[in-house]
């Protein structure tokens, strides 16, 4: 099964108090699954990947052997292609844990998004963050 999955992170301050969100669409544009909730003081970046893992791991648990990954974070989305080294310390984890929720499933692809075609995910981020506060 096929599912669309669009994720994002911020954190308010850099870092600052952090959320994620994602969406996830079956291939005829439905939600399947929505979240938006906090995890904590994070950087930008830290958030970015922690929504892609989860939204990986949600994803897999619906059923989804093909992923189509849409972020807004062209720094994650490169380094997930490949075309940008990892190089912070406290990415590299993050990056090897992305790359292992990606495990079992057959074919994924990633891309990166303009901020307002992840609206909804980008979304779910604020509520979070403004409900915590």
């Amino acid at each position: 099964m096929k599912l669309i999955v669009n994720v994002d992170g911020g954190a308010r301050g850099n870092p600052g108090p952090a959320a994620i969100g994602i969406v996830i669409r079956d291939g005829e544009g439905n939600v399947l699954e929505d979240l938006g909730e906090t995890i904590g003081e994070a950087t930008n970046n830290v958030a970015e990947y922690k929504a892609l893992i989860r939204g990986i791991e949600m994803a897999k648990e619906l059923g989804a052997d093909e992923l189509q990954i849409h972020g807004d974070s062209e720094l994650v989305v490169k380094q997930m292609l490949g075309q940008y080294k990892v190089k912070h310390p406290d990415m590299k984890p993050l990056h090897a844990q992305a790359k292992d929720a990606l495990a079992g499933v057959s074919s994924w692809s990633i891309s990166h998004v303009r901020r307002e075609q992840n609206a909804e995910a980008d979304a779910l981020v604020n509520q979070a963050l403004d409900t915590a506060s």
